[in-house]
């Protein structure tokens, strides 16, 4: 781990945003999930929820061009459950959805704990996903076409929320908690060792905060080795 690393990721994870996401429903094309991925790391999202098709029931397959190892991915069996969870979370749940009483996107307050519900390619956010949120939002279009590709629409609604927290200071502050922050920090810069312990039930051995390296490397293995 060299000290630009280290200090590279001990940077990414102090402006990390836990209570800022997208709910992804039922998104079809790996190209957009990996857009949407990407999209939330570049504004500091911690997590990002979906729920698959239900034709697609299978494991988040790494389409993101890496950033999905920087993002938690959190897969819902169904709306219900992914948009009560959020709110039981106390985060508002905003779905960009044309309606009669759909806001600007500018005008709603993403500084406030809140998630952003993105729709299917084809047919949108569902009725039912409509009627359980706590709001929708629009992007105003002044052309020909309705809308815009699901993976823009999430960037530049996210835009406006990493504005309004930048302005307020909120990526100038750890927003973690300190058990979250060093379990990231471990599967981020020891990758290999965090899915071996995943893979054996073992908690993750102890960081030397000064440098980011394990604490003690070889007497870790030998405990390990002499417990398996």
């Amino acid at each position: 781990m060299t000290p630009e690393r280290y200090r590279r990721l001990r940077e990414t994870l102090d402006r990390r945003q836990p209570d800022l996401t997208i709910l992804a429903e039922q998104i079809h094309k790996p190209r957009n999930i990996a857009a949407l991925v990407r999209t939330g790391d570049a504004v500091g999202m911690h997590e990002l929820h979906m729920v698959w098709p239900w034709d697609k029931h299978r494991p988040y397959s790494g389409t993101a061009m890496g950033s999905d190892r920087w993002v938690n991915i959190v897969r819902h069996e169904s709306m219900d459950a992914g948009i009560e969870l959020l709110q039981t979370r106390g985060q508002k749940v905003y779905a960009a959805h044309l309606s009669d009483t759909a806001l600007d996107f500018r005008d709603v307050d993403y500084t406030e704990p809140c998630a952003i519900l993105m729709g299917n390619e084809k047919k949108g956010v569902s009725d039912e996903a409509a009627q359980k949120v706590d709001g929708h939002i629009i992007i105003p279009m002044m052309g020909m076409v309705e809308s815009f590709n699901v993976s823009v629409a999430a960037a530049i609604i996210l835009s406006e929320a990493q504005r309004q927290r930048e302005k307020k200071g909120m990526y100038h502050q750890t927003r973690l908690d300190d058990h979250e922050y060093w379990q990231t920090y471990f599967r981020w810069a020891h990758p290999r060792i965090a899915e071996y312990c995943h893979q054996n039930d073992l908690d993750y051995p102890a960081i030397n905060e000064e440098d980011g390296e394990i604490v003690d490397p070889s007497g870790w293995y030998a405990r390990v080795r002499a417990t398996s």
